[in-house]
């Protein structure tokens, strides 16, 4: 059985991350760990009571799972409202022991991504949400200002694992307190990674049964281990997975690398196809639609004809 092919995701120390220097280091779109970056005083002051006293007050929406893995697919976890505060003594608590207080069972594990004020039109921005600990933050704005998408606060309970999935727009991650295990692929391996929408149905990279997704085994994994301080750059259309192995907290910035016009204008999480892909992919739904009318031996025919032109347009033949 062919055996996964696996990197190390490079790592460059730096104190100062610039437009200039980031530029100079991504030239090749690929993902890089900076490390030794001045994120500000953050790194020493967010602990768990530092930011249940600091922003405790503050109401969120979580997803809440009885397994460490969480699937969006399946939607294997729940959405529960809980005050901030509730929220880090929870998900802080040391791994094993059980919660005296619980929504599913005292093993359940946890995972924020903040929201903007007024969740169906405005993005999340830690300065707007969370301006009560966004002065201990050196956030490094290695884009110009009009750029600029989002900056979402994450925290996540020891063990949970996010599923497998792309951004269409670039992004660091700064991971603040707590390592985390990251694991990547390149967009090329699309094809090996048995996607749904813009997720992998493969919750585990790392023990993918082989049997099930044979494909997955001709991909090539990215993997390191995020240390409090470390900025991961996260290329557009780079699919990642990211599992917290230990009390988590971390703060993602997200910005527009290409033309504005390509994004949708109502997209407040970042996540949706850029526009031209999405209008590109109705097109193809209503052709294997109209193409559901015919014998299977001429839809295989005439569906095989579409793949071949598609094949043609991407190697530049006509």
């Amino acid at each position: 059985m062919q055996e996964m092919s696996s990197k190390e995701i490079p790592v460059v120390l730096t104190e100062k991350l610039d437009e200039q220097f980031f530029q100079s280091r991504t030239s090749k779109r690929s993902p890089i760990i900076f490390r030794g970056v001045d994120i500000g005083s953050c790194r020493l002051k967010w602990n768990a009571d530092y930011l249940a006293d600091a922003i405790g007050d503050h109401e969120v929406k979580i997803h809440v799972s009885s397994q460490s893995k969480l699937d969006f697919v399946n939607r294997n976890f729940l959405y529960k409202s809980i005050s901030l505060k509730e929220y880090i003594r929870r998900s802080s608590q040391a791994p094993g022991l059980p919660l005296e207080e619980f929504f599913i069972d005292p093993h359940e594990k946890y995972y924020l991504r903040s929201l903007g004020g007024d969740v169906r039109k405005e993005v999340a921005d830690v300065h707007k949400q969370y301006p009560e600990i966004a002065t201990d933050l050196n956030l490094p704005y290695v884009f110009s200002a009009d750029r600029f998408f989002s900056s979402v606060f994450r925290i996540a309970s020891p063990g949970s694992q996010l599923w497998t999935h792309y951004d269409v727009m670039d992004n660091l991650l700064i991971q603040i307190l707590g390592d985390k295990e990251i694991i990547m692929f390149p967009p090329s391996d699309l094809p090996y990674l048995y996607l749904q929408g813009d997720k992998s149905v493969i919750l585990d990279p790392d023990n993918a049964d082989l049997s099930q997704f044979p494909l997955f085994a001709s991909a090539t994994k990215y993997k390191s281990k995020l240390l409090p301080g470390d900025i991961v750059y996260i290329p557009a259309l780079w699919f990642h997975n990211v599992k917290a192995l230990n009390f988590s907290v971390a703060v993602n910035m997200f910005w527009k690398n290409l033309e504005p016009a390509l994004y949708d204008n109502k997209d407040v999480y970042g996540n949706k196809d850029l526009v031209p892909a999405a209008r590109a992919q109705q097109g193809v739904d209503k052709a294997l639609k109209a193409l559901d009318n015919l014998p299977a031996a001429y839809k295989e025919f005439f569906t095989l004809k579409l793949i071949s032109r598609l094949q043609a347009s991407l190697s530049g033949s006509s």
